[in-house]
């Protein structure tokens, strides 16, 4: 970045969003670009906070034939002519784009300082609460850009049920009013608890109700490296925490053939908590370490955000090989252990001449067409993961790829899994542990499942009857997963409800 290019010290820009996108400078309206691709784009920047590269940002919001850096130059150019004086604070070099922040405020920032220092609601930011977030910024054909955009609004609207869950409580509002805010604190996951006994007073409204199957709350924490980790948890009961795993996102997985029943089932019966992979779906993905040691790091860091204290753990496919590096490195916190498709060494430990080929023919491909319209390049996958899918399962496979990871990091993260080996940490592991793995398997062979439950010690195995790497939702295979994790972890008891670190309760 070339040198930051000094601004005014005694004004700021004030930006809304809360409701319709609005700019003050001096207390006067700022002109918006016209182009909402070009408002989305400031959007993105400040709410990210964070250097983007722009060859992320073209990936993110030009899916177009045409030249995409020659539109994102138009539409940094369209923003800084919006910010004026504060034009510096938008800063480019051939490589990445950022927005410096000291001089601009949102109302999310009063928000958050209101809960902070538990100061006096303002009522004009209260109105705004009442507001959904950044309205009219849909892009529909934009499929990363539009997860990205459901991730924000859901964080935004935690935001706003725990400010007007506290507004709802002040004492010298009608009780019109207490109802008014507390009915939208509930309709964003709040529930009201009941008046306190002998007094008029409603109790503190706290987060606990149990949600909607597809309610979650989306957050974030950095991993020690500063990498933005996204985690979510839904419903309450009993915790079970899953492990990262490369083509997750925690905002499509609930709509697909893959994930959608093991996510929905599971979230019925735990507060199940999982996260995105750094580099995939809606954690950090412009990142410098993908490696186990990383992915070991990741783990860590949530469940410590969390507070989790013990805890069930699940892992899936290469997610195992994490599982079990954790399981051996923290055995006093992980209470159950379940791995479902996974393997203890990557294939450079175990290959064969042809198949090592055959595998780094395949990374080569990935990296120069996962990207592309062409799903061919990503179909090798789709067949290997789900060789009994249909033709519509195959094709949300395809997209779902694209959507979840790029080309470049897609072919980062098979290298990294070609290198992973737990083998020798396989004897470490004290949780009892449940092996599951599909008879068929065609990305992970079964003897790889065999071979963790012989070496790790007590450890079961169940197979399932198919040949895809996940079972679809639709498979009886899918059943006998879930009720072979309910038999497993039998009755638990119920934890203290998560609350994740920096969040008041």
């Amino acid at each position: 970045m070339s040198a930051p290019v000094p601004m005014p010290s005694d004004e700021r820009i004030e930006v809304r969003l809360l409701g319709e996108l609005a700019l003050r400078c001096g207390g006067m309206l700022v002109a918006l670009p016209a182009s909402r691709k070009t408002r989305a784009i400031f959007v993105y920047l400040l709410l990210t906070g964070k250097p983007a590269r722009r060859e992320r940002l073209c990936e993110i919001f030009f899916d177009i034939p045409d030249d995409p850096r020659a539109a994102l130059r138009w539409s940094l150019s369209k923003i800084r002519a919006m910010l004026g004086p504060f034009a510096g604070a938008l800063e480019a070099d051939r490589a990445r784009v950022s927005l410096r922040t000291e001089h601009i405020r949102t109302d999310l920032d009063r928000l958050r300082e209101t809960l902070e220092d538990e100061s006096e609601p303002d009522a004009a930011l209260t109105e705004a609460a009442m507001e959904p977030p950044l309205a009219d910024f849909d892009l529909p054909s934009l499929d990363i850009y539009a997860a990205w955009l459901a991730a924000e609004r859901a964080e935004i609207d935690r935001l706003r049920a725990l400010y007007l869950a506290r507004v709802a409580e002040a004492p010298a509002l009608t009780a019109e009013s207490r109802r008014r805010y507390a009915a939208e604190a509930e309709s964003l996951g709040f529930c009201p608890l009941p008046l306190e006994p002998g007094t008029s007073k409603p109790s503190r409204l706290l987060q606990g109700a149990r949600p909607t199957v597809l309610d979650q709350t989306v957050h974030y924490c950095t991993a020690p490296d500063g990498v933005r980790i996204a985690y979510a948890c839904t419903d309450e009961g009993p915790p079970l925490v899953k492990t990262a795993n490369w083509l997750n996102h925690l905002e499509l997985d609930w709509s697909g053939p893959v994930w959608g029943r093991l996510v929905t089932e599971l979230s019925r019966r735990h507060r199940f908590v999982r996260y995105d992979e750094r580099g995939n779906g809606l954690s950090d993905r412009d990142v410098v370490d993908i490696s186990f040691e990383a992915f070991v790091r990741d783990l860590e860091t949530v469940v410590d955000t969390l507070g989790l204290e013990r805890f069930p753990l699940l892992g899936i496919s290469q997610g195992c090989a994490v599982s079990i590096e954790y399981a051996a490195r923290h055995p006093g916190r992980v209470s159950h252990l379940i791995l479902l498709g996974g393997y203890a060494a990557g294939w450079r430990h175990v290959a064969d001449e042809e198949e090592a080929a055959r595998r780094e023919a395949v990374i080569t491909l990935v990296a120069h067409g996962w990207g592309e319209d062409t799903p061919i390049y990503r179909q090798i996958f789709s067949q290997t993961f789900m060789p009994s899918g249909t033709h519509e399962e195959i094709d949300w496979f395809n997209e779902f790829q694209r959507a979840t990871a790029s080309a470049e990091n897609a072919a980062r993260f098979l290298q990294a899994f070609s290198t992973i080996d737990v083998r020798h940490r396989l004897a470490d592991v004290k949780a009892p542990t449940l092996v599951l793995h599909a008879r068929g398997d065609q990305r992970v062979p079964i003897a790889q499942g065999i071979e963790l439950a012989a070496m790790i010690p007590g450890a079961s195995l169940v197979t399932l009857d198919t040949d895809n790497h996940v079972p679809l939702g639709r498979e009886p295979a899918t059943t006998r997963i879930l009720e072979s994790i309910d038999a497993f972890l039998g009755p638990l008891p119920r934890p203290t409800p998560i609350q994740p670190a920096g969040v008041a309760p």
